[in-house]
């Protein structure tokens, strides 16, 4: 397990890696040291190969309050440069959990804002503690969107949803962000981390190399042209043949549970 001082707890156990977002005393809020640990983990769980599955989660009653808004009244003139520093660590620990060949689940223990809302909506599968709300949070202190949440917004909601999240910064309830997409499922609080831990255990003995394809593909979806995807599928359903199948149709004949941690 990682030193939590950085504010981010890292533990891996029998290939899942589990990440938790660990200053409860300021919400989980991002400072730089943080979003440096973020980074080194978000860096080892995509290419630690012994890794199979990450569960990103946050300690205490808030999932991720966003930025430090201490860090931010303190900065004075220097904030352009401050936030620069401190986003672009950030967008570098997001890009990797984003590209990663590893299957990333969400369990959103409570409130997230600002970029705690960009992370929660990360995930491929986000379970939503029944107590959790969202919101933008920028416009109330001047501030625009970032980690990536005005590319998965329109993705998830639609572009006219997006917009009235980001523009009125209103509180989107677990009821509310379920249906209209946000997240895949929402948990009682007391058994989020239970069924988050099941899940994970799931994910963790699947086709590695097929989930990785299968992420990338739906992640370049809305920008590739379908010619385009049809090729990639193909392209993509090629090397998995060569692979992991091998494995699964092997077992499928056998009537056995298939190993792919071994393929």
């Amino acid at each position: 397990m990682s030193d939590a001082s950085s504010g981010i707890k890292l533990a891996v156990v029998d290939g899942i890696a589990r990440i938790t977002l660990d200053r409860p005393e300021v919400g989980n809020a991002l400072d730089l040291p943080m979003a440096r640990a973020l980074l080194d983990a978000a860096t080892r769980c995509a290419t630690d190969a012994a890794i199979r599955c990450v569960v990103l989660t946050g300690n205490g009653k808030l999932f991720c309050a966003g930025g430090d808004v201490g860090l931010m009244g303190s900065a004075g003139e220097r904030l352009p440069a401050v936030l620069t520093e401190l986003i672009a660590v950030h967008h570098a620990a997001v890009a990797r959990l984003a590209r990663m060949a590893k299957p990333l689940v969400t369990l959103v223990n409570g409130p997230a804002a600002g970029a705690g809302f960009s992370l929660a909506m990360l995930g491929d599968v986000v379970l939503s503690a029944r107590s959790a709300h969202y919101t933008a949070a920028y416009g109330a202190i001047g501030l625009t969107a970032d980690g990536g949440l005005s590319w998965l917004l329109p993705r998830l909601v639609g572009l006219r949803r997006a917009q009235e999240i980001i523009l009125t910064n209103r509180r989107i309830k677990a009821d509310e962000a379920k249906a209209i997409g946000l997240v895949t499922r929402i948990v009682d609080d007391e058994t989020l981390a239970e069924e988050g831990a099941t899940l994970a255990v799931r994910l963790v003995d699947a086709p590695m190399a097929a989930y990785g394809a299968a992420r990338a593909l739906l992640h370049d979806s809305f920008d590739t042209a379908f010619e385009t995807q049809l090729d990639r599928e193909l392209q993509s359903m090629a090397a998995a043949a060569a692979g992991e199948a091998r494995e699964g149709l092997a077992a499928l004949l056998a009537k056995r549970l298939p190993d792919f941690t071994g393929a």
